[in-house]
């Protein structure tokens, strides 16, 4: 019974805050300048007065905001996020559509930035002092001022252009007649290049944590102790340094899962990657509000379960953490 009541709680606590975000984001795409009605009326090649009305009257323009703001939490709660005005299509398929690239892309580049921002960490912190701990280090600063944009064009120029290794843009070759086990290869050549860009910030952000909390575990008694006993250096930093310096750098890994999913907005740009990213820039310059609406909502909720997983894996790497959470 407590576990259901805890879980009951999460979930009334996870609706709150999914309607509250709505209801932020709603009022700022409504505070954005543009009308929807005129941009309609000047893709149908006419901006009369009539038409406008008619057009505010058919997508509930005209009412007072407190009533579209109800109306549209209404539809949320139905898992309903509107039609597009310039798609003509309804958003949530649109959202659908486009997800999979972007899981696809942010799901990759959060992997190879803790994965490898992990690694490099311990190896920096392990050797702190050492040639290899500045040059590491030395990488991560160039890699944290770069900006993504310049980078994803940079790894273009070089790896598509000059060496033609990789694609340059897109989510896969279009009409290219490739077996199931080709079409996967096609998607995962096409990936490269992008989840680079989007992780390259992020690995050097968690290199530099991992390589202080080393630093600082490296310093604990418990380590010492593990040492005295005779225990390899493998062990020691596998069991002892890595399982304690870790949880830190996965936090603020999950804190910075928004960040890394408003990211993607500049990476399927460059790229033209098909994703949720690429869709929000569309939506914004066609003042398509549901379409930003839905988006903006999907990423929010996004962000939410990255989270939720972050503090699972959390628990899983330090049991203390669940613990004490049900001791209080």
């Amino acid at each position: 019974m407590r576990m259901l009541a805890g879980l009951a709680a999460w979930i009334a606590r996870t609706l709150a805050v999914i309607l509250v975000i709505a209801s932020v984001n709603f009022a700022l795409v409504h505070a954005a300048p543009g009308d929807p009605a005129q941009v309609i009326a000047g893709q149908s090649g006419a901006s009369d007065e009539t038409l406008l009305r008619q057009l505010r009257a058919e997508y509930g323009l005209d009412k007072p905001y407190a009533v579209q703001l109800a109306t549209y939490l209404g539809r949320v709660l139905r898992l309903d996020l509107g039609y597009s005005y310039r798609q003509q299509r309804p958003v949530l398929g649109l959202v659908l559509e486009r997800l999979p690239a972007t899981l696809l892309l942010t799901g990759t580049a959060f992997a190879l930035a803790l994965g490898f921002g992990i690694l490099l960490g311990t190896l920096s912190g392990v050797r702190a002092g050492r040639w290899s701990d500045t040059l590491i280090g030395l990488v991560a600063l160039v890699l944290y001022a770069m900006p993504v944009f310049w980078l994803g064009l940079m790894l273009v120029l070089v790896f598509s252009v000059q060496l033609e290794w990789l694609p340059a843009f897109g989510y896969r070759s279009v009409g290219a007649p490739l077996s199931p086990l080709g079409q996967v290869g096609d998607v995962l050549a096409h990936l490269v290049l992008p989840a680079l860009s989007l992780a390259a910030v992020y690995l050097a952000v968690y290199a530099r944590l991992m390589r202080t909390a080393i630093v600082e575990v490296a310093a604990q008694d418990y380590v010492k102790t593990a040492r005295a006993k005779g225990l390899s250096r493998g062990r020691v930093i596998r069991d002892h340094m890595i399982r304690n310096a870790i949880l830190p750098v996965v936090t603020v890994a999950g804190m910075q899962a928004g960040a890394l999913v408003g990211g993607s907005v500049v990476v399927e740009t460059v790229f033209a990657w098909p994703g949720l990213g690429r869709l929000v820039f569309e939506a914004l310059n066609q003042r398509d509000y549901p379409v930003l609406l839905g988006l903006f909502l999907v990423m929010s909720v996004l962000v939410i379960l990255i989270n939720m997983l972050t503090d699972l894996l959390a628990r899983l790497i330090d049991p203390r953490i669940g613990a004490s959470a049900r001791a209080a």
